[in-house]
Parts: structure tokens; sequence; C-alpha cells
């Protein structure tokens, strides 16, 4: 049966064997058989499926609640173990999990420091792919030696006509030279591949590419194309033309830098940049790279030879030549024959990667051309035991258009040259200019009339190649042409051929071992690229020597030398990735097991000659390469280690007379052990996870028969307590450090299975040995006390926090560890008696942090212990007001860590109240205990839910509530502690003026007084009372200065300087603070600041908490805030509320709704003149201030339905209302309304152009709003409809009383346009170029209103404004 949105869909089963479509049920008419079934699944399918169930609920909830972008997210290990927060599961070798029933301790440790070790490298090789670092290049890119490209072919577009060659390659622009070799696509003329088998399916990897590669200023991927057909095109009769020559067609280039780098891949041409060698590309992407991709390798070395890779390859390119024309007319079209050739004609050669091998090359032909340049590149493969005896063999001829004549053309010229030299070397690297003869073709063909000539062209022997043009004719039958020459370049990329001779004669050592002594000293002289190429064989050679030699030391010392030598040549910059190369050596292919007698021979010759104070030249070098020196040594000892200890054993098995001396012995072994684990220089803190599971071991093999005989084992009360003491600090310290990685649950549990039994069984030993009153042991128990604490409250063992399917298993496995301990603290704490007195208050906090364990079994058992602990502190005093203040203060740190919910307040409440039932005397008394801390742990909660809103202002309101809720109760150190809290929320929100407003109330606690303030926060320090409130009024007074409340940072600094002068004398602070007063007048008189708009909120409904429930609050909003922004910031914190339109008071229907309301306006703040300013000529920049602040009173307007109602002019029938404190209603004249209205716009203009012409870096915007806002077309001032409401003969007929009121209204519309004009005149001034269509729309619009309103209600002059508004 499935469940599908709450519906059922399967079939009955009595039908399930006939094929019956499955139907849907109703749930409400279907019972359930509840059935115990047993999968028959393998345990792995088993095994999977949960797994996978288990990452589906977790990603949901990602997903859903915390918005994870999966999308995002590469890393498939890191999801799995860091994002998914999954355990380790450690398994066998036969992938089975290990049972921790039957597996030991340490088996479970090591298997757990195995799989995390895997783990932890592949997360890293991952992040590395993806982690980039400034320059945009990923950093394992960076970190990786060798790189490699893949493309992949999607497809050829050319109309050619004819077959075609494609050679794709790397080239670096800038040294113009090819970076690897040619990757060959064959394409027919139908425009398919020739082998119509690689049709989507032509991929290639460009390997061994370093990093010096991708620190190539331009990498280009280029593409030659080659036609295969006629020599021309256009030549139509195909029967006659000479068909299969190789013609130029054309090139493709694209730039890959940025694709090579790893900064962005290809989307059109498939590429991507892949880290690491072939084989390790094949393993980590095997959906690009298979067994058919094929494999262009880099035209030289990678960065990094390992041990046991092996290249022979040889890249010959045909450069260019010169041939003449000889008798011919025109110029040749030359085509270029070559062939790899021995004695007996054998060849071999290789195009390109993807191609099979070829018998011979042909080159391009270029067409009547004297000097072709080919730069044709392709690669020779030649076996290498045949290189001493290959050659290669270029043959020239004319190749016609017309099949009749080219059939009837010889090769008229031929070259060669040796691949090695008779020294042994292989060719150089290079451009080489070869000799190019003459003769009979057939003669050409045959090695030995030309292989005893000279094959390369010199200057030095031009002397020598004229005297054989002369004699050419006993020769061979062949000629040098003096008019021809050849030249191509040759690169011998090979792990086994050098071009060094010193180097091959020490690895060649044995053929003549008289030189032997001379190669070994002249191995310094060499270049260092060409030692670290030959890197194994080098070192193979050198260890031989010294085995082969091993009954003399006649090169010892030479040996050891050279290894100096090579030890720091890796150790230069410019070789140091090969360190991993030598490491591998080391680890994988060094097998001279005897070396170390002769390596540490010569290393203590060296060490005591320099003992002595004598000269020894290569002690320094010796010093700097002693690290890779011990490494030598100690794999030659690795190598003996094993085969001692086999004999060793093997020894052992016929020693000792039987399992007792085997008991004996293991267990003498293991005092040894732990005495010297136990050492503090010993132990270090990596090693620390590794002694804890020894002791675990340990521990896990006791039962209670060996911890009875052990405790018997102390003489003393004294060493005993000593010993419990300290056992139980060692486990509360193992506990608390975590001392495994969280994700080795296995571990974990077993150590908390083990430490549990222990714990147990010492607190058995403490009920009979220190209970009594002459016995007991306050300290012992207080530790016991806070070790059981420390255990029930860890993290491991709140499966709350786990999934079901984790939850499920530990339980079925462990079962609850918690209840456990927990039952057991319960009646430990029952067996004090009157002893109970000792841990209260000192218990208070570790008991109340086991209670909010979110277990109900448990929380039921726990909750008395509190009525236990009231109860034995009022017989003692007669209250427990240190049991109420010490719980006050710790739930308040509980809670706000996320201990608690609603059902712990319900059962608190209700346990408590039942146990006091039985205690008349303290009902009372735990009544209103109950009530307080029912009350704070409401706001807890509240506080608690609120802290991870987005909503600033929800957290500063609940912050509020809570620290006037401490406030009433007088608890004045979290009273101070809230107000830090709500003065770090403003100023996260740059509210500095509530900022210092929020400090000021702590300010006011505090007295001029040099009394020492009691330490009531962390960062506090000790300090009199008059030194934190002088410290915090400089604090509020910075706050003022920045909110620009310098009316009150003047009072404060008055304050301060009184006490300056008149209490403490210091007259140079007093000069300071008078100073700081000087500016803030100067301030308020200079700087201009805007007057904030006031915002009445709602929140009506249920739907939200108490602390705004059928609330009201006024905000200041910030400066040029619009009603509109702050609204929808307001109704972004609550999506789910509804937006009331309306200024009035809602109905009980709304307020007691389940849902959540919000109503919002604007208010207008009512100016309150200080008695002191009244009646008196105060500058405007005072008078503003009282505009905006200090203010107690606020009002708004909204319309009130009267007489007849014109849909089409709301506002003519229309009251403004009056919102004054307690909603008292004020009705004021429409009229009224409008002049008030006019007056106030005409004022905000004014306001803001004298804040414009005095800052110039206020921003633009919001002049920019305010100006458009009133010219726009559609609000024409905002004066339209005054003028259908007022300026018409039935109103002036109606109301003659209000004759002197139109005139006012008219002459406030005329002076609206002269501001204006100041405005838009401003504006143009500071308006950027992109804003420049707008403001000269602006001004249409502007030019428009004026005219209209100076025709009807005449002209207003500025400069006239101003003096008005004087008189």
């Amino acid at each position: 049966c499935v469940i599908v949105s709450g519906w059922y869909k399967g079939y009955v089963i009595k039908n399930k064997e006939r094929k019956v479509s499955k139907r849907v049920f109703i749930p409400e008419y279907l019972t359930w058989n509840e059935e115990i079934i047993t999968s028959a699944e393998m345990p792995l399918v088993k095994e999977v499926t949960t797994t996978l169930r288990e990452w589906g609920s977790i990603w949901k909830q990602l997903y859903v609640v915390r918005r994870l972008d999966v999308g995002g997210i590469l890393l498939i290990h890191k999801i799995i173990y860091s994002i998914l927060e999954l355990d380790v599961v450690v398994r066998d070798a036969d992938g089975n999990i290990l049972d921790p029933e039957r597996a030991s301790v340490i088996s479970l440790f090591r298997a757990h420091e195995d799989a995390t070790a895997k783990i932890t490298e592949r997360i890293k090789e991952e992040q590395s792919n993806v982690q980039l670092d400034h320059s945009g290049v990923s950093a394992r890119i960076q970190s990786s030696p060798t790189h490699s490209l893949y493309v992949f072919v999607r497809n050829f577009v050319c109309r050619i006509g004819e077959d075609s060659e494609l050679f794709m390659s790397l080239y670096d622009p800038i040294k113009q030279t090819n970076i690897s070799e040619n990757y060959l696509v064959r394409w027919g003329d139908k425009g398919l591949p020739k082998d119509i088998e690689m049709l989507n399916s032509l991929k290639v990897v460009f390997t061994d590419l370093g990093n010096k590669d991708l620190g190539r200023e331009k990498i280009y991927l280029i593409c030659q194309i080659v036609r295969v057909g006629r020599m021309d095109l256009k030549d139509t009769n195909h029967k006659k033309c000479t068909m299969g020559l190789r013609r130029p067609f054309g090139v493709a280039v694209m730039d890959i830098s940025d694709i090579i780098k790893g900064k962005t891949e290809c989307l059109w041409v498939t590429m991507k940049a892949l880290v690491g060698d072939i084989v390790q590309i094949r393993k980590e992407y095997p959906h690009l790279v298979d067994r058919s991709t094929v494999v262009a390798r880099k035209l030289g070395f990678p960065e990094i030879i390992m041990p046991g890779d092996i290249r022979n390859d040889i890249y010959l390119t045909l450069h260019s030549g010169d041939f003449d024309k000889y008798i011919k007319t025109t110029q040749k079209n030359v085509e270029v024959i070559m062939l790899v050739c021995d004695e007996e004609g054998k060849n071999s050669i290789c195009l390109g990667a993807g191609d099979r091998p070829v018998n011979e090359y042909r080159s391009v032909i270029y067409y009547q051309i004297k000097q072709p340049r080919w730069m044709e590149t392709f690669k020779v493969a030649i076996p290498l035991e045949e290189m001493p005896r290959i050659h290669l063999r270029f043959m020239f001829r004319h190749r016609s258009s017309q099949e009749s004549k080219d059939k009837s053309e010889r090769n008229f010229a031929m070259a060669f040259v040796r691949l090695m030299k008779e020294d042994g070397t292989v060719l150089r690297d290079g451009i080489h200019e070869l000799t190019v003869f003459k003769g009979d073709s057939k003669r050409m063909e045959e090695v030995s009339s030309y292989l005893s000539l000279p094959s390369e062209r010199s200057h030095s022997d031009s002397h020598k190649a004229a005297t054989l043009m002369r004699s050419s004719s006993s020769v061979g039958g062949l000629s040098v042409s003096s008019r021809d020459t050849l030249t191509i370049a040759t690169l011998v990329c090979s792990t086994k051929l050098t071009q060094n001779v010193g180097l091959l004669g020490l690895l060649k050592w044995r053929t003549r071992p008289e030189m032997l002594k001379q190669n070994l000293q002249e191995l310094k002289l060499i270049d260092g690229e060409e030692v670290v190429k030959f890197l194994q064989d080098t070192l193979d050679a050198l260890f031989n020597i010294m085995m082969e030699h091993s009954q003399t030391d006649d090169y010892d010392i030479l040996v050891f030398d050279a290894l100096i030598y090579i030890i720091g040549l890796i150790a230069d910059r410019k070789f140091q990735h090969f360190n991993t190369v030598l490491e591998a050596y080391i680890k994988q292919h060094f097998s001279a097991t005897l070396a170390y007698k002769k390596l540490m021979s010569v290393l203590k010759t060296y060490l005591d000659v320099s003992s002595r104070g004598e000269a020894c030249e290569p002690i320094l070098r010796t010093l700097k390469a002693l690290e890779y020196i011990f490494k030598f040594i100690v794999h030659c000892r690795d190598i003996l280690l094993p085969m001692m200890l086999r004999e060793l054993s093997g020894a052992l098995a016929v020693v000792g007379d039987g399992l007792q001396d085997e008991k004996r012995n293991s267990v003498e072994l293991l005092n040894n052990i732990l005495e010297v684990l136990s050492r503090n220089d010993v132990v270090r803190a990596n090693q620390r996870s590794r002694v804890v599971a020894c002791m675990t071991a340990i521990l896990s093999q006791m039962d209670d028969r060996h911890y009875s005989r052990y405790i018997e084992t102390f003489s003393g009360t004294t060493d005993l307590v000593d010993f419990l003491m300290e056992t139980f600090l060692l486990f509360k310290d193992l506990i608390g450090k975590h001392v495994y990685p969280s994700d080795w649950v296995t571990m974990i549990m077993v150590q908390n299975r083990v430490f549990l039994q222990a714990i147990n069984t010492y607190a058995d030993t403490m009920n009979h040995k220190f209970l009594d009153n002459n016995s007991f042991e306050v300290q012992l128990w207080n530790n016991y006390f806070h070790l059981a604490v420390a255990f029930i409250t860890q993290e491991s063992l709140q499966l709350q926090h786990f999934s079901p399917t984790k939850r499920s298993k530990i339980l079925a496995k462990y079962g609850d560890m918690r209840r456990l301990i927990g039952f057991a603290i319960r009646d430990m704490w029952y067996k004090l008696g009157k002893n109970k007195i000792c841990f209260i208050p000192g218990m208070v906090g570790p008991i109340l942090e086991m209670t909010l364990i979110p277990e109900e079994e448990l929380r039921r058992a726990t909750i008395p212990i509190f009525f236990d602990m009231m109860q034995c502190e009022h017989n003692h005093s007669g209250n427990f007001r240190k049991f109420e203040n010490e719980i006050i203060l710790k739930l308040d740190h509980e809670v706000e860590g996320g201990g608690g919910d609603e059902r712990y307040m319900e059962l608190l409440q209700s346990i408590l109240l039942e146990c006091a039932q039985g205690r008349p005397p303290l009902l009372t008394e735990v009544q209103h205990f109950v009530t307080l801390v029912t009350g704070l742990l409401e706001r807890l909660l509240d506080y608690r839910t609120v802290m991870s809103d987005d909503s600033r202002n929800n957290r500063m309101s609940c912050t509020v509530n809570l620290l006037n809720f401490y406030k009433d109760i007088n608890r004045e150190g979290m009273y101070i502690r809230y107000l830090y809290k709500l003065r770090d929320l403003h100023l996260d929100g740059e509210n500095y003026t509530e900022a210092a407003y929020t400090l000021l109330l702590h300010s006011k606690l505090l007295k001029w007084s040099e009394e020492q303030c009691t330490l009531q926060l962390d960062f506090q320090t000790p300090q009199s009372q008059r030194q934190l409130k002088e410290s915090l009024y400089d604090t509020i007074i910075s706050y003022f200065d920045k909110g620009k409340m310098w009316e009150e940072a003047i009072t404060l600094c008055k304050e301060l300087a009184d006490q300056f002068e008149m209490e403490v004398f210091d007259y140079e602070l007093l000069g300071q603070k008078l100073n700081q007063q000087a500016k803030f007048y100067e301030s308020i008189m200079k700087i201009l600041r805007p007057k904030p708009d006031y915002f009445a909120v709602g929140y009506y409904g249920c739907g939200f908490p108490q602390f705004l429930r059928n609330k009201v609050f006024i905000h200041r909003g910030k400066e040029y805030e619009r009603r509109e922004d702050f609204q929808s910031q307001l109704m972004s914190q609550f999506p789910s509320a509804v937006r009331l339109n309306i200024t009035t008071m809602p109905g009980d229907d709304i307020k007691n709704s389940n849902m959540q309301y919000i109503q919002c306006f604007t208010v207008q703040p009512v100016l309150e003149i200080p008695p002191r300013l009244k009646n008196k000529p105060v500058p405007d920049q005072i008078i503003n201030f009282y505009k905006s602040n200090y203010v107690q009173r606020f009002q708004y307007s909204r319309p009130i339905r009267r007489g007849k109602v014109d849909p089409d002019n709301e506002f003519a029938v229309s009251h403004n209302t009056t919102f004054i404190s307690q909603r008292s209603l004020l009705f004021i004249n429409p009229l009224e309304n409008a002049i008030e209205t006019m007056g106030q716009t005409n004022e905000k203009i004014l306001t803001m152009i004298n804040q414009y012409q005095c800052d110039d870096a206020l921003p633009i915007n919001p002049l920019s709003m305010l100006l458009n806002g009133i010219v726009d077309p559609a609000v024409m001032g905002g004066f339209a409809k005054y003028e259908k409401a007022f300026f018409t003969e039935e109103y002036m007929h109606e109301h003659h009383e209000d004759r002197d009121k139109l005139m006012r209204l008219k002459d406030l519309i005329a002076w609206q346009i002269p501001l204006l004009g100041r405005g838009i005149s401003l504006h143009g001034k500071r308006v950027t170029d992109d804003l420049r269509p707008f403001h000269e729309r602006m001004e249409e619009c502007f030019k428009q209103l004026k005219k209209k309103v100076e025709k009807e209600y005449g002209v207003r002059e500025l400069v006239s404004m101003k003096a008005r508004q004087q008189k």
C-alpha cells in the first residue's frame, strides 16, 4: 500500500497473486493489521536503502528549513560527511560493518583512523578542484605537478570535396613553438570521419602538461587542415589528375588560455582542464576519458617523471628546404618522403596520436615554391633495442598535377640522419641542416651507398664537402647537391636514451669499469635537468655500485658524494617538485638492504672529521641532505625488520613454559607500556586519542570482580579518595574535550558504555565508604555529580538531535544511557541526607542542565530534586533565596543556549506545585517562585525564538521585554546584561542615538563615588563607580555625536565638566570636555539635520508573539526614508501578515484572529517648545530640533464621512482626525487641513534646498523624488483637488467666512513655484548624465505647472518670500 497525498493506493492481499490493478482507498475505511516483516533482502541492500532514506530526509530539511542551494554544491564527499553531518561507518576487509560487540576497541580505533584518513584525503582532492585563488586558477591545478586537457571534437564542417587530415595540437604563440604532439583525425569527402565508427567519439587528452605550461601567457589550440587529392581543386578532369597529393588547405586557431588554467570550460567545442596524469584522470573522470579516448603527449617531459614511467619517443619536424629548379622552367612541386630504416630497410612512422603507424611519411606539397616551409611534426616510434641500427632517410620527388607526367617522375635527391652517435648518445635536440645528395634514384635507396657519408652539413667541414663533390663518383655513385638543402628539427623524449656522454658512462658503468671513478667525479658537471630526467636509473646505478663493491670501500665516498649531490639538486627550487619522485623511489623501488651500513659509515667519517675541527668540505651539503640519507637508512631497516621479527617470533615460540608465562609476560609488557604512556613528555596532543583507546580497551576487559580487587589494593582512605577524584576529573576531561571526531559514533558510544560501567562501579564504592557523616568527602561527591552531569549532557548522547534512523540504531545497540545515569544521579542525591546543603547552590546549575534534556521520563524523575533543594535550604536558612537566585541566573544561560521548551515549563510548574501540596508552610513561596520562573521562561523562550529572526525590530522588542522583567524582579546584573545586548542590536542597525539612550540606563544605576563596582559583565574590569560612569558617559557622548543628537551630548558634557571642576579638579580633562562641548554647539548651528518621518505600526491578531500582539508602536524612520520603503521592509519580516489599509483601530474579530494583521501609517510629531525657549528669538536650527525630538504626542489624519459623497473628489467631504496620545478625536476643517498640508510641503522643499546647498555629498535621489512627485502632471502640485473642492462659486457662496483662508491657500500655491524653481535649478547642477533625460522631463513639466499657477495665482519672488518669513 502506497500513501499518496493522504490517500492510499494498493490492492487486497487475497488478490495479490492475480494481476489486479492498484486501487485508491479512503483512509477512514481502512483497518490496519500490524505484522513484523522480515526482509529477505541482502544486508548490503538493506543498508543502502536505509542510508538513502536518511539522506533524503536530511536533504529535504536542509532545503526547506535552511533553503540550502543544493545546485551549487559539487563536492560529493563534503556533502556526505560535512553538509549531511553523517557518521563514519567502519568495515572489515570484506566490507562488513564492524560489530563493537565482537571487535576489539583497538581494531575499532584503527578502522576509524583509516576511514577518516581516506575521507579527508578525498575531500581535499575535491576541494582543490573548486577552490579558486586570487588569479582564478584552481588550487588543485596549482598544487598538482601534472595536468591534462580533454578535447571532444564534435564535428568538422568545411566544403572541401576531398578527403582531409586534421592535425590538432597545443601551441605557444609567444614562443612560436608546438607544446604537444598532433592529434590526427582523417575526415572523408562526405563530411564524416573516414572511420565511421569514430563518429561522436573523436576524443583526445593532451597530457604531461606542467605548471610551467599553465603559466604561459597564451596557449592556443590549433587545427591544421591538409587536403588529400588533386594538386588544384579547379582541375575538373579527375581521370587525368594526379590523386592522393597532400596539399595545404587551412588552419583554425582558438585561444584556450583560460580553459587550460581551469578558469572556465568551453561549451560549444567541448573542452575541460583535468588534473593529473593519464592514469589518474582515467580513474577520476571515467565519464570523459575511456578506452577510446586518444592520448596526445607533450613535446617534452612532464615536470615530474615518477619511477617506472618509461618513454622512448623521438619527434621530428620537417622544417624547411631550398631546392633549385635546375633544367625546369618553373620551380618544383617538392614532396618529401621519409622512412625509418636499418641496414635491412625496415621502417615504422606515426603521423599523429590516434592514427595507425604507417610505413612512410609524405609531406605536404607547395605548388612551385623554391623554399617550402613545412613545419610538420610527427613521431618516430622505435623499440629501444633497435635504436643503434636505425637511421632516417628522406627522398625528394617532383610531383606533377597530371597523372601521366607524374608517373615518369623519379626521386631527384635524398638525405639521411642517424639517430644515435658512435659514442652511444642519442641525436641532440634542435635544428639539423642535412646534406642533400643527388644521384641515381635506385642507388639512393641502397643503404650501403650513403650510410658512410656525412649526414649533416657543417661550416667547419665546407672544404671536406667541396672535396666530396669533386670526387663524388668514387663514393657510391652519389654526389652532394650544393644548391639543395633540407632542415629538420628533432626532440628526444626518452627516459632511457641520454644525450650526455658522462651520464651515459655512469648508467652503463659495467661496460667500462676503468672509467667508473672519473664518471662518479664528473656527475656534478652534468646538467641538472638531464640528471633528474634519469633519476631512477641514476640512483639504481649508484646503489648497485655500492652493493657490488660491498667488500671494499673504494667507491663509498664517491657514491655518497654523488648521492648528496642528487639530493641537493632536488632541494633546489627549480627541481623541488621531484621531491615526490625521490619519496616514491625510496618507498617503492629502493631495495639495497645493506646499503645503510656504507651510508652510516661515510656519514660517521664526515662527522668525526668535522668534530675534530679539520676541514671537511662536503659536511655542509651532507647536513642539508641528512633527511633523505636517514630515509634511505630507515627504509633499509624497514626491509630487514619484518624478516627479523619472523625469526624472533619463531624463537619465542619455543621459549617459556606454557600459557601462564605468556600471560605473565603480557601483563609485564602492558605495565611497562602504561608507565611510558603516563609520562607527560611522551603523550602529545595527536596521540591522545590512541592513549584513550588503549585505556578504554583495558577498562572494557574489566568486570566487577576486577574493580573490587583493584579497590582493595588501596591501603588507606586518602589514597582511594585521591584515585577516585583523579579518575572523575580524567573522565570529565575526556568527555568534554572530544577525544574522537564527532562522526566516530561507534568509538564514542563504546567509550561511553565503558565509562558508564566504571562510573557506576565507583559510585557504589562511594556509597559504601564515603557516605557517613564521619567519612563524608564533599569534594569527592562534588566531582562525581559534575562528572555525571557532564556525561549525561554530552552532545553525543542527545538523541533528539539525531535522525530517526540513527536514533533507533543507537537505542537498539546501546540503549539510552542518559536515563541510566540520570536515575543514578537522582538516587545518589537522595542518599546525601543532611549533606545536601553542601551542594546548594553549587549543584543547582548542573541539575538544571540535566532536567532540560528533552526526555520525558528523565525530566519527571529529576525535576523533584529542585523541590528537595528548596526544602533543604528553607529548613536550613528559613528561605530558599540562594536557590532562587542561582536558578534564575542559570536558566537564562541555559535557555539562551538552546535548552528548554514549553513542555519543560509545563512539567516544572505542575511537578513543583504538586510537591508543594504536601508542605503547606512552603506552598505560598513555591507558588510565587513558580509564577516567577514561568514568566521568565516564557520571555526567555520568546527571546530565543526571535533572536534567530531576521527582524531587528522584533529582537529589540523582545530584548526590552526581557530586561524590563529583570528590572521588575530586581535582578540588576541580568538587567544590565540585556541592556548591552540591546545596545549591540542598535549599533548593528546604526541606531546610535538609541544605543546612547540604552547605555544611559546603565549609567543611571551608578553614582559619582569611589565605591567599587560589582562585576556584572564578562568584559568588565575592576573599577570604581566614578570610573565606570565616566567611561560610559564618554561612550554615550560619542554615540550621540554620531546620531547628531548634540543637545543630549552637551547635557552629559556639562555634567562631566562639573565633576572635573568641582569634584576631582582635573582641569586638563575639563578643558577637553569644554572644547568638545563647543564643537557640539557649532555643529547645531552649522550642520543641517534631516527631519525624520514617524510611523505608527500596529500588530493585530493572535498570530504575533505575546510581546507584539495587539500593540501599537511608534517608529522613527531613517533619514529620507519613505513610508512605502519602511512598510515594504516591515512586511518582508512577516511574509504571511495581511496589511490593513486603514488608520482606525481594528475590531475584535481581527484582534482575536489567529492570523497576523499589520497596520502602518505616517504620524506627525506635535511640537512642544521647552519653557526656556518660549517667547524668545530662537534661531530655526534650535527650534527644528524640537520638531522631531523630545516628542510625546503624535497626530495623524483620517477621513470622516459626512453629508453628500462626491465619488470624484473624496477630499471635498472629508475631515481631518488627529490622534493625540490616547487616540482622542479632534475634527479639523478640510480647508484648514489643505492650508496646513501646503505649508508643510513648501517648508519641506525649502528645508531640502538648504540641505543640498550646504552639503555636496548628499545623494540626489531624495531631492529627485520630492520634486518629481510635485511637478508630475498626475499630481499637478498636489492642489488639483483643492481647486475642485474650494475654488468654486458654489463653495465661496456657501462659506463666506472662509474668504481669508482661501486667499491664504492660493498664496501658498503661488509661493510653491519659486521654491520648485530653485530646487529644479539645484537639481540640474547635481544630476548625473544617466539621469539627465529624467531631469529634462521634470523641467518640461515644471514649465507647464509654472505657466498655469502664475496665470491664476500671480507671480512670487523667492527673495520677497524670505523677507516675508523674517517679517
